[in-house]
């Protein structure tokens, strides 16, 4: 039974930059629209401080005009993926070239963690969702902006039922999961890697898993989302970000076949919990369910 038939559920994910949206999770939110959960991208910044990325389109014209560009393409992407999204209205920190470098004034990973996280309170107090993904406290890799987005989603799960926090940003909701993504895993790769060098196609990732330091990842995959026959989604979702995204480049070096056969799944860590779930988990809104007619405010 799809989630669409058990109650009206809904779906936050919380995101530092136009394109992160597409790179983290996408699939997973578009199988969920695609059974009726009501899903909203929330985009902290325009991404205004990015770099061109692909080659194909190092234009000049394109760089002094990043952010109206960033958010067209984000525009795209929301309509490929069939979600809602909304920018907070916070500036682009941009990455430091330097760990000691400061940041610009005035942008998002400078702001205190009250002002930073109030239009978000705010906005999952509108929306009311039952799951926000977001990051893990690193960023998912640790840009300043990221690791604000995981500090301010948070402080938003944490804060958006309570009537004495935030009293100015609405009426009280109280979300019932929050869930860290988790792409990027060395599992994964080694899977991939493994699969293309079976096949003698020659793997990109070899050089890269094994500069990995065999550090143990700081968190667990608790939650599996098969979603493979949204891959193709993804894909375009992606590809929309015209600015970020090579199409001859990194996220398109492993066939998506070999993706769908190795890895059907997007994978999450369940951070937070208010309902009884049980680990290893399929399905977002595990143990919500029941809870969704009446989720507290």
């Amino acid at each position: 039974m799809s989630a669409a038939e058990i109650a009206p559920l809904r779906l936050m994910a919380v995101h530092a930059h136009p394109d992160d949206e597409s790179s983290k999770g996408a699939a997973t939110m578009a199988r969920y629209a695609s059974e009726g959960v009501d899903v909203l991208v929330v985009t902290c910044t325009g991404g205004e401080r990015g770099s061109i990325l692909n080659p194909k389109m190092d234009r000049p014209d394109i760089l002094e005009n990043m952010g109206e560009v960033r958010r067209l393409e984000m525009d795209r992407a929301r309509e490929i993926l069939g979600v809602r999204q909304r920018f907070l209205g916070f500036v682009d920190s941009g990455l430091p070239e330097d760990e000691n470098e400061a940041l610009p004034e005035g942008c998002f990973a400078v702001q205190s963690l009250p002002d930073a996280s109030a239009p978000l309170v705010a906005a999952v107090r509108e929306f009311r969702p039952h799951v926000i993904l977001t990051y893990d406290d690193n960023g998912g890799y640790p840009h300043p902006d990221h690791i604000m987005t995981n500090r301010v989603s948070v402080e938003a799960f944490e804060a958006a039922g309570d009537p004495d926090r935030y009293p100015d940003a609405g009426e009280p909701w109280t979300p019932l999961k929050l869930y860290y993504h988790m792409s990027f895993s060395k599992e994964r790769f080694e899977a991939l890697h493994e699969a293309m060098t079976a096949r003698e196609m020659g793997s990109p990732y070899g050089d890269w898993i094994a500069r990995w330091e065999d550090r143990p990842e700081k968190w667990d995959v608790t939650t599996r989302v098969p979603c493979a026959d949204f891959f193709e989604t993804r894909d375009r979702a992606l590809l929309a970000h015209a600015t970020q995204v090579d199409p001859d480049g990194f996220w398109f070096v492993c066939p998506r076949e070999i993706q769908m056969e190795v890895w059907p799944t997007e994978d999450f860590h369940l951070a937070r919990s208010l309902v009884d779930t049980t680990v290893p988990e399929d399905d977002l809104f595990a143990g919500v369910h029941a809870e969704a007619p009446t989720a507290c405010s």
